[in-house]
């Protein structure tokens, strides 16, 4: 079985099997659209990694610095851990569905 497993707010959860011909809400796309993080509560549209650090920050997340290859924070006393690549271009919409999962109600993922 592959593909991505998308998890609504309601709780359901699926399994896409094309994540490039549909959308997250089971529609056919015609093209990818591109994705954004938002952070929910100041409805702000995540544009660099200052700015999603400043938000992780006031969320209770930590900045780890064991890896210098990735920018890394973690959550004390959990299993949680974020590891994003270095440069923000190279964010990705795997990279903001997982930051989703684990901030579920502080972030989202909409499209562009």
């Amino acid at each position: 079985m592959s593909g991505v497993w998308v998890f609504k707010s309601n709780g359901v959860v699926r399994l896409v099997e094309n994540p490039a011909a549909e959308s997250l809400d089971g529609n056919r796309q015609g093209g990818a659209r591109r994705k954004v993080l938002v952070h929910i509560p100041s409805n702000e549209v995540i544009t660099s990694y200052s700015v999603l650090e400043r938000k992780l920050l006031s969320h209770g997340w930590e900045r780890y610095y064991e890896d210098p290859d990735y920018l890394q924070f973690h959550i004390r006393n959990t299993a949680h851990l974020i590891t994003l690549p270095k440069e923000f271009n190279r964010f990705k919409s795997m990279h903001m569905f997982d930051i989703v999962v684990k901030n579920r109600n502080i972030f989202e993922v909409k499209d562009m």
